[in-house]
């Protein structure tokens, strides 16, 4: 039973008062908004959006793009009643440790700690990109030996630099962080809607029809077994780009593009009101990027025909095919700037989870001490920078979008899940924020982020489910040994002492 032990709400917030683990309470609604956009408004609208439509649903990526925003927003009820009830780091690792036991809290927390660490190496790989079609635009050329992971170069390291100097950021405080995030994320949606209004101008209806191109089977090289959606295999369906299955495909692809609203809930401990803030700094951060989402992807396929832009930078792309080169490098400059604050607010929900994880216990606690200046986890947020620098300097990351959606998906399911578990076991929490019309939109939301799970491919799952074996080995041999739980359980008492203690009782 000790796998389901589940830690109080008055524990968790009690947690937050010990000197040793107190966090600064810097934010308010407008920085975690902007920290939401900042997060999701950089790989997916740069480059995902051409890659799905390109090869999976055409101009009706713009649906894929509803129709993940909808998951998203069904989710985002869930967390945002979550967040105002318990204001404390950690997001879904800490929710679920209150109300579906600290076996699923790992769980939770190991997925987490995919969908951040690796999430942030892969786009410092992309970031490393840009720069360099950055600096080729200004005659330098850097030595593709230091450019490049192994084993076309030796390292990738304007990667691995960006992470670094990403992470000391971090280290220096959340009000730094939290300016710079506003720098960055103001300039590339500044680019962003540059690029919507610009745009709209050559857009030819002709590149819209058909708006939801044929379905076509997938060719061979394309279509093995292990890159079938797990869907297909179930139920026997076809393996196909395009059509209505395309469109499905397609949101389960750009899912990724909105990843990172759930990440404003693992700062509740920096919000000065977070029962207030919280809710609106998610709803507004996922309300902002859906709209401009929808925009640019009907520009984007409106100014070129869709097979065209299967490329990196397709942003970029669409404008030099109209002739406006000079467009397309101020959009690669909004880019860095985009990609920028993605890893920085990566990085600060992965420390936090971590954090929140170590102060359990589950973790080593040598990991959760803050600094007694600058008043972060300062330890593991150069620990995980580390690591993710690492990773990104030696390793050339592949369908890393759909291995952290997975995860990302798990996650929401068991928020969702959880919502329903704690109005029926703790009906008098408090609650500033209260998801409508439990449990519909629960289940609505436990049912639309499944189907999008089991839309992606065979091989994501196997790697899916190796990850989540390890994680399992890991709380087996420490987490679930150390926890502060476990020492908070009662010790076992003879027999001949348990019939005196039920006397005197």
């Amino acid at each position: 039973m000790s796998l389901w032990r589940t830690k109080s709400i008055a524990q968790c917030l009690r947690d937050t008062e010990a000197p040793e683990h107190a966090l600064r309470k810097e934010l308010g609604p407008l920085d975690l908004t902007v920290f939401g956009i900042g997060v999701v408004v950089g790989t997916g609208i740069f480059v995902l959006t051409g890659v799905a439509a390109a090869t999976k649903a055409g101009p009706a990526i713009a649906i894929s793009f509803v129709v993940s925003g909808i998951a998203c927003a069904l989710a985002a009820l869930c967390y945002a009643e979550f967040a105002s009830a318990v204001p404390v780091a950690g997001s879904a690792y800490t929710f679920a440790y209150a109300t579906l036991g600290e076996f699923l809290a790992w769980i939770i927390g190991w997925d987490l700690i995919l969908e951040l660490s690796v999430g942030a190496a892969a786009v410092s790989i992309g970031w490393s990109q840009y720069i360099q079609e950055i600096l080729k635009a200004l005659g330098i050329t850097l030595p593709a030996a230091l450019t490049n992971a192994p084993p076309v170069g030796i390292l990738n390291l304007p990667a691995a630099l960006i992470a670094l100097f990403l992470t000391l950021v971090l280290t220096r405080g959340i009000r730094i962080s939290s300016s710079l995030n506003v720098i960055v994320t103001t300039i590339k949606l500044a680019v962003v809607v540059f690029f919507i209004v610009v745009g709209a101008f050559f857009i030819k209806s002709i590149n819209w029809s058909p708006f939801i191109p044929p379905a076509q089977p997938i060719t061979s090289g394309g279509g093995t077994s292990l890159e079938t959606p797990l869907v297909q295999l179930l139920f026997g369906l076809k393996q196909s780009s395009f059509g209505l299955t395309g469109i499905v495909s397609g949101a389960a692809t750009v899912f990724f593009a909105y990843i990172g609203f759930d990440v404003v809930a693992t700062a509740a401990e920096e919000t000065r009101h977070p029962q207030r803030d919280l809710p609106i700094g998610i709803i507004c951060s996922l309300t902002v990027c859906t709209i401009l989402y929808i925009l640019v992807s009907l520009v984007m396929t409106g100014i070129v025909p869709y097979p065209s832009l299967n490329t990196a930078a397709p942003m970029a792309t669409a404008f030099v095919a109209i002739g406006l080169s000079w467009a397309a490098g101020l959009v690669s400059v909004g880019a860095v700037c985009g990609l920028t604050a993605v890893i920085l607010v990566l990085l600060l929900g992965q420390s936090r989870v971590f954090f929140a994880m170590s102060r359990d216990h589950l973790l080593p606690s040598w990991f959760s001490r803050v600094h007694p200046r600058f008043g972060t986890p300062y330890r593991i947020t150069l620990c995980i920078g580390i690591v993710v620098a690492i990773v990104a300097a030696v390793t050339p990351i592949n369908a890393v979008a759909e291995l952290v959606n997975i995860g990302t998906l798990l996650a929401f399911v068991l928020v969702s899940a959880a919502v329903v578990i704690l109005r029926r076991t703790r009906p008098d929490l408090p609650r500033a924020f209260r998801t409508p019309l439990v449990p519909f939109v629960p289940i609505l939301a436990i049912i639309v982020c499944g189907y999008l799970m089991i839309s992606l491919p065979l091989i994501t799952w196997l790697r899916f489910v190796i990850w989540l074996i390890l994680g399992i080995v890991i709380y087996a041999l420490y987490g679930m040994r150390h926890s502060r739980l476990a020492g908070e359980l009662p010790k076992p008492i003879s027999t001949a002492t348990a019939v005196g203690d039920s006397i005197d009782t």
